[in-house]
């Protein structure tokens, strides 16, 4: 044997079945020293046997363990059998497993943040060379009228730019888990006009309306991230519909949720688009032209990260409903 602790337990061994051996002869004869001499050979030999066949095991733990280090594909080392030994392998498996997870979740992460960096840079190189051409025209043109056109265009793609920067950096905060969502009790009437009043004036100089019919119940919810979600719904549906139409939005209760139904009256949504359109950058074939497609995605986002949900029901030409579930707790 190789194992040095090993082959030293059985010299020991050796060594004191021998001793026995002698002072059996001496004191009491031939059979006597005879039968010790059985009994030790067997004692070594069964000790021999379980003892090897423990040193085996422990080597095909440092195995599993070198190739967990090396990055290699964890084999299961889960059995049966009962003892201290097995209760090791065990614990040994849980804790590989864990790391093996967490090892997982990190490149999740990288993975995430690099495709958060490709967004952010994708949707900012539009608007960023539109502007290096206008700052190129600004330095050569006299003319005032077209100066002022030009300084309008920058500042229009500026307001742009710094709303995709805001919204990619929630959205990668979200992702990441490092926004703690407090769970406030909050009316839904005074969820629902705090959200309607940066819409205010638009739908004034358009000729929308709004309905809001409400049923005095509470929602457990981050009030401020919440009226974003909501903000961003609102802004969806204004944005496809026609002048002088109407935007109702509800409450509702039920044993199971609380929810705000958001309506319009705009083009609706194609039905080869409804299954995508919480995708991020996803643009449907009624999509208005400046359009990012990251609106709903943040709404999305915000609701679930709070244990809800949003879905949506929609018919073209007719308009679509928006349905924000916050789910309750179930004792």
């Amino acid at each position: 044997m190789k194992n040095k602790d090993f082959v030293r337990m059985i010299l020991i061994g050796i060594a004191a079945v021998i001793i026995a051996i002698i002072t059996g002869l001496i004191l009491s004869g031939p059979i006597t020293a005879m039968l010790i001499a059985c009994l030790g050979l067997v004692l070594i030999a069964g000790f021999s046997y379980y003892t090897d066949k423990r040193y085996k095991a422990l080597a095909r733990l440092n195995i599993y363990l070198d190739k967990v280090l090396a990055g290699d594909d964890m084999p299961s080392i889960l059995d049966q059998e009962e003892g201290e030994l097995s209760i090791l392998k065990t614990n040994i498996y849980k804790a590989t497993t864990t790391l093996n997870h967490q090892k997982e979740l990190l490149a999740e992460d990288k993975l995430r943040m690099a495709n958060a960096i490709a967004d952010i840079s994708h949707q900012l190189k539009t608007p960023l060379t539109s502007m290096m051409v206008m700052n190129d025209l600004l330095k050569t043109e006299e003319d005032a009228d077209k100066r002022k056109e030009f300084l309008n265009t920058q500042s229009t793609q500026l307001d742009r730019m710094n709303w995709l920067i805001q919204t990619l950096l929630k959205l990668s905060k979200l992702d990441a888990g490092t926004i703690e969502l407090k769970s406030e009790s909050i009316l839904d009437k005074d969820l629902i006009l705090e959200a309607l009043k940066p819409f205010d004036i638009q739908m004034d100089l358009r000729g929308i309306s709004n309905i809001v019919n409400t049923i005095g119940t509470s929602f457990k919810c981050d009030e401020n991230w919440t009226i974003e979600a909501i903000q961003n719904i609102i802004k969806n549906c204004i944005e496809h519909m026609e002048n002088g139409g109407t935007l109702t939005i509800s409450s509702e209760d039920t044993n199971i949720y609380n929810q705000i139904i958001i309506a319009d009256m705009g083009c609706g949504i194609a039905k080869e688009d409804l299954p995508h359109i919480f995708e991020r950058f996803y643009k449907g074939k009624n999509a208005i032209k400046d359009s990012v497609g990251i609106g709903l995605a943040l709404a999305k986002s915000i609701i679930i990260s709070q244990h809800g949900d949003i879905l949506v029901e929609s018919k073209e030409g007719i308009g679509t409903k928006f349905f924000i579930r916050f789910y309750k707790t179930l004792i």
